[in-house]
């Protein structure tokens, strides 16, 4: 078993609220696909090996946000693995292809993440890999729904809607990593001591991080200028909605007009980790702080423009 991946045999938790003592700040963080809780019949029904489920990790992205709570911000963390079941989804994006009977007229099969095969039940993890021995049922589908999806966004919803009603407004950050371009090439490879952004090896089209608000439409304009603004100021290259616009938190739970803003931010991987071994960087300290003041900035932007209309 690989050191990294926990096996549980029960969902006993499916996520896990790092609550403040009291929150005194209007925001919301959330780290859908950083969870290494592998469940043990999930595991003997992969054809891969532990290491190559853990492809489709944020790995370490709910340890760059732990400093939330300590700033009087919750953070909540799904304990998961996004290979199970991605809270990223719809409740039910699904491939009929992977299962043995028939999906009910509801399930949506035709949406682009499902022809990726990245569904709310993925087919394959992030390299392309198939992830199944054989087809599924469609109950287990219901299962992992009714067990992991229902309890953890029932949660979110709660937390959002409540910083809404005591702040008057709530800003979700849903936090995320992307694959660099190229897999980082060993320990101690990266960072200039600014931010820590390959100076060499490093494809410079991409950007360090992306900040996702579907084009304007999930948050005040205010968000993501004053998060784009703080992290170039940082020395980050930054790039809004290219390649993610934002997932299904995003879409769903941003509702401007509500007072209720989401935000989503990618993070280059080879930034804090070595991608062909999972082990942090160096770096992923400094970045971990980043990213509070980040939180922390736009906590102080003013309330105005962010009320219901």
């Amino acid at each position: 078993m690989d050191a990294h991946v926990d096996a549980v045999t029960a969902p006993d938790q499916a996520f896990e609220l790092l609550a403040p003592a009291e929150q005194t700040k209007p925001l919301v963080l959330a780290s859908p696909h950083s969870g290494n809780h592998y469940p043990a019949e999930f595991l003997a029904s992969a054809r891969l090996d532990p290491r190559a489920l853990r492809k489709s990790e944020d790995c370490f992205v709910d340890e760059i946000f732990a400093g939330a709570p300590g700033m009087g911000v919750p953070l909540i963390r799904a304990l998961f693995p996004r290979a199970f079941l991605d809270l990223n989804r719809e409740a039910y994006e699904l491939d009929p292809d992977m299962f043995a009977d028939k999906l009910p007229a509801f399930v949506n099969t035709r949406s682009p993440r499902v022809a990726a095969g990245l569904g709310t039940i993925a087919r394959v993890v992030a390299n392309g890999e198939d992830i199944y021995r054989g087809k599924l049922r469609f109950a287990e589908a219901v299962r992992r729904v009714n067990l992991y999806y229902t309890p953890y966004h029932t949660a979110l919803r709660r937390l959002v809607e409540d910083t809404r009603d005591r702040f008057g407004h709530a800003v979700l950050i849903d936090c995320h990593s992307m694959p660099s371009p190229t897999p980082a090439p060993g320990p101690g490879s990266g960072g200039n001591s600014k931010t820590g952004a390959r100076t060499g090896g490093r494809d410079n089209r991409q950007a360090d991080i992306v900040l996702g608000d579907c084009f304007g439409n999930s948050c005040a304009p205010s968000v993501v200028e004053a998060a784009e603004r703080f992290l170039r100021g940082l020395g980050y290259t930054v790039s809004r909605n290219s390649p993610y616009a934002g997932g299904y938190t995003t879409r769903h739970y941003g509702r401007p007009r509500q007072g209720i803003h989401a935000l989503q931010i990618e993070i280059s991987r080879d930034l804090y980790m070595d991608e062909a071994s999972l082990e942090r960087l160096p770096f992923l300290d400094v970045l971990a702080r980043h990213m509070g003041e980040m939180v922390d900035t736009i906590a102080h932007l003013p309330p105005e423009p962010l009320a219901p209309l």
